[in-house]
């Protein structure tokens, strides 16, 4: 039997670099930008800020969302860290070989390729495609999976876009707590102004967690997710084609149309570089 080529052309779970850095040097620049005295450095670290402006938020978020949709949204902002994705010339490689097998052999025939299917939603149309004969059927079924999907995901980034909002909030709270308890030495100045400036590190706190982690593992969870069902659309595209038994090279054709515009420059050194 042969097995499907690069297992759905899946890279190996690597770290996304890029993002690691880009945190790491964005706290270097605002330590530096601060002061580069050790005295200065120390007055950044309040546990007691970490812990209201974390702390509210979470209990904000859970009272926003359930515990099980947290767990998701948590789970799922690891894949911003990892290059853990598919390529979708690949995957395109993969329809294009079981458009071939369908037509040299029949739609029957793909049935021994489902089990070295890595891609769920390709072995799921692939499934299909051998169970029913039926093009219209079975892309209504994958077209309402899809649209499923993208909203069952797209609450992932709404819960670190909510997240984004609550930490500042929350980061005004702490320094307002820290405000009220400081000023009861009012007629010392300089434990005052020591005071002042230690209460206003929530805010830091707050403003920090927000546009410097929650708002950008939206961001990237909503680009994740349109590649995804960009993907979903290719296959979906692919099995539809396949069930009509169209000839390979105008699956081909179809379905690198869909990258023609999609992150244009990458994607048509990929598709010129696959011809």
């Amino acid at each position: 039997m042969i097995i499907i080529r690069n297992s759905m052309g899946m890279r190996g779970s690597k770290l996304n670099f890029p993002a690691i850095i880009a945190i790491v040097l964005a706290v270097f620049i605002i330590l530096f930008g601060h002061n580069s005295d050790s005295a200065a450095m120390i007055s950044l670290i309040q546990p007691s800020a970490v812990l209201i402006v974390l702390g509210g938020t979470f209990c904000a978020s859970l009272l926003n969302f359930n515990m099980s949709t947290l767990k998701n949204a948590f789970k799922a902002s690891l894949d911003v860290f990892s290059n853990r994705h598919p390529s979708h010339i690949k995957v395109i490689d993969e329809i294009i070989f079981l458009s071939h097998q369908s037509r040299k052999n029949g739609l029957l025939a793909l049935s021994q390729y489902i089990d070295n299917i890595q891609d769920p939603f390709l072995k799921r149309g692939v499934q299909l495609s051998v169970d029913y004969n039926n093009p219209q059927m079975i892309y209504d079924i994958l077209k309402a999976e899809i649209s499923f999907t993208e909203e069952e995901e797209l609450i992932n980034s709404r819960v670190f876009e909510a997240l984004g909002g609550y930490a500042p909030t929350f980061g005004i709270v702490g320094a307002v707590m820290g405000l009220i308890q400081i000023m009861s030495y009012i007629q010392q100045p300089e434990i005052l102004a020591q005071g002042i400036a230690t209460a206003f590190v929530s805010t830091l706190y707050g403003v920090g967690f927000a546009n410097l982690l929650f708002l950008p593992i939206a961001g990237k969870l909503k680009l994740n997710l349109r590649e995804k069902v960009l993907l979903q659309e290719i296959i979906l595209q692919g099995i539809v084609s396949i069930q009509m038994q169209e000839a390979p090279m105008v699956i081909e054709e179809k379905l690198l149309a869909y990258l023609k515009y999609h992150d244009r420059e990458h994607n048509l050194k990929q598709i010129y570089g696959h011809k």
